[in-house]
């Protein structure tokens, strides 16, 4: 099992991985994730360079209670499309500030801190997002997403019209132990 952390400051690429490992494919699915949001998603950016990095049988699991999580399970590549839309018409930008990944070559779980900015406001939210995620044949086959605050995430993406105290506040989880 391979345990390794990462900063946005680094290059990206842990160079013992195989191009085809777990990290290694959603090391370059998170860069054309985040660049499909940040051009606008559907309508706006191309998707090709995000679907080259699932398998056509891809599942996202989401859990409800988000405004972007819909009836909870997205399937195959246009379910992700779907999905993406919905999720780039509320944030504008999504920064990994840091990761950190134990796996192998075929499931990987990863521990991100993200600076999301919603596209309506402006409000940002650093949190954590624990995924857990099985590669088959180099691409992205299942995505199972826990978000540390999900109220916190759901607040930020609000409409100014809804807003709540203390908006964009950092939500951290406690230092793991042991």
């Amino acid at each position: 099992m391979t345990v390794e952390t990462s900063t946005a400051h680094e290059s990206g690429v842990a160079p013992a991985d195989r191009p085809d490992n777990a990290w290694s494919v959603m090391q370059r699915f998170y860069k054309a994730e985040a660049a499909y949001v940040a051009a606008g998603g559907y309508g706006k950016a191309g998707y090709d360079r995000v679907a080259a990095y699932l398998d056509p049988e891809v599942v996202l699991h989401q859990a409800p209670g988000l405004p972007f999580t819909g009836t909870g399970a997205w399937r195959g590549r246009d379910g992700m499309e779907r999905f993406l839309a919905i999720f780039s018409e509320l944030w504008e930008s999504m920064e990994f500030l840091d990761q950190e990944h134990w796996g192998d070559d075929d499931t990987v779980v990863v521990r991100n801190r993200v600076r999301f900015r919603a596209r309506a406001t402006g409000r940002e939210i650093e949190t954590w997002i624990l995924q857990v995620v099985t590669v088959r044949d180099g691409r992205m086959l299942e995505c199972r997403p826990f978000y540390w605050d999900p109220a916190g995430v759901a607040e930020a993406s609000a409409p100014a019209s809804q807003d709540r105290p203390n908006p964009g506040q950092r939500h951290d989880p406690p230092a793991p132990t042991g």
